[in-house]
């Protein structure tokens, strides 16, 4: 039988081993852990749920890789087509790791009704267009008939264009294209209207067929007869971390080539098109350490000191122990096995608490955000049931180590000293 053991678990029985003079010291620690792994946990998931929101954000609107002309992943104000045929798409459809591939065109014009005009990105998609993302912000009517095959004449529009211009869903809008020093009109019936939060986009991007936006753009989209011209081929992957990896083998294989037409091929991922974000969104890690950090020292501290005070309290225990023969590596290992009770209690509660708000808010959507500013309308939160696992089991060690040296103020106590304590 492990002696420390039992004894700091009979000790930790009785009244939960603390008596008066040491229980509001006891409490202070438990409160200390507890508040400590709270934080922790509900600090860990709400980084983790902001920065996979943002970044799926982000994805929606481009795909992980996009596979386009050279020219046009190089320059801002030109853009060259790519033929992406069946035989290029399924090259990129072999690649590991890879979900989905979808083609789109785009093209710059101008919204304009009686009142009012704005400039904008007009995005085309077809079929192949993945509408997971943009169904799951909708905020009125529902998504336009998207085809590569004809003009569909339906729009689907951010709320900021729709409360710019006055437009809700049915409404009828004229949209103006400059196209080789000639101003093309389309007219668009508005079917749906999203709304993501993400200014950079919301204020930029409309999506309309892929048919439409191509054939603005001067190029053949006819898959039948393998004239499929569009500005690139934005891809899915299944995992995000291993977007590296899907990258590595799409600059291997695609980039540096030619298309059916000879147009020369590049890719770049989403963190390449968007750096000012992702490194953001990094910088959100060192944020987590810092507090990771303090929440350990106090979780520390607090404990350190109340297992001085239980030391001193139970001088004459340990008095006792020595003149029965204890060693002092018992006494040490004892009060090491105590604290270690009381660290898990504090560390349960923690966990109790810490979960607990964070699926409330999951929920409910409790405590809300400005969107404009942090560009979603309520925290966003994501257990990640291994980081809190690890997390435990970090804050469970780091605590015992630190106790390891207050321990041995127990095994210097003589018994003749505890005695006239007594």
């Amino acid at each position: 039988m492990n002696l420390p053991f039992y004894i700091a678990r009979h000790i930790y029985a009785a009244s939960d081993g603390v008596g008066k003079t040491s229980k509001p010291a006891v409490r202070i620690a438990l409160l200390g852990i507890a508040i400590g792994v709270a934080v922790m946990v509900i600090t860990v998931s709400v980084v983790t749920g902001f920065k996979h929101t943002i970044r799926d954000k982000v994805v929606g609107f481009g795909g992980h890789i996009v596979i386009s002309n050279y020219m046009t992943l190089r320059t801002t104000n030109q853009s060259l087509p790519v033929n992406a045929d069946d035989s290029l798409v399924s090259a990129v459809k072999g690649i590991g790791g890879v979900r989905h591939v979808q083609r789109y065109s785009q093209k710059q014009g101008v919204l304009k009704t009686d009142k009012d005009f704005l400039g904008v990105m007009f995005r085309g998609v077809g079929e192949d267009f993945d509408t997971t993302f943009m169904s799951g912000n909708m905020v009125e009517g529902s998504m336009p008939r998207l085809s590569g095959k004809r003009n569909t004449q339906q729009l689907l529009l951010s709320k900021y264009m729709a409360d710019k211009l006055r437009l809700s869903c049915g409404d009828k809008v004229y949209a103006y294209f400059l196209c080789d020093e000639d101003v093309r009109v389309r007219r668009f019936t508005v079917a749906g209207i999203y709304k993501t939060n993400l200014t950079k986009y919301d204020e930029t991007i409309c999506f309309a067929d892929l048919y439409t936006v191509s054939k603005l753009n001067g190029w053949t989209y006819k898959p039948e007869e393998e004239q499929t011209n569009v500005t690139g081929i934005e891809v899915l992957v299944n995992n995000f971390d291993s977007l590296d990896m899907a990258d590595d083998v799409v600059i291997d294989r695609i980039n540096k080539t030619q298309d059916a037409d000879g147009n020369p091929l590049t890719s770049a991922t989403v963190k390449e098109m968007n750096p000012q974000i992702f490194s953001w969104l990094d910088l959100l890690n060192m944020n987590v350490w810092i507090i990771l950090l303090l929440m350990v020292c106090v979780a520390g501290f607090t404990m350190i000191s109340g297992l001085l005070i239980i030391i001193l309290e139970r001088t004459a225990m340990i008095g006792l122990l020595k003149t029965l023969g204890a060693r002092s590596g018992l006494i040490r290992r004892t009060f090491r096995w105590l604290a270690v009770f009381i660290v898990l209690k504090g560390m349960a509660i923690g966990n109790v608490l810490g979960i607990g708000i964070c699926l409330i808010q999951q929920h409910t959507g409790l405590i809300r955000l400005d969107a404009q500013t942090y560009y979603v309308s309520e925290v966003p939160v994501e257990i990640n049931w291994a980081a809190i696992v690890m997390l435990n089991m970090a804050t469970l060690i780091i605590c015992t180590v630190a106790l390891v040296l207050p321990s041995y103020c127990a095994s210097v106590v003589m018994p003749a000293q505890s005695m006239r304590v007594e």
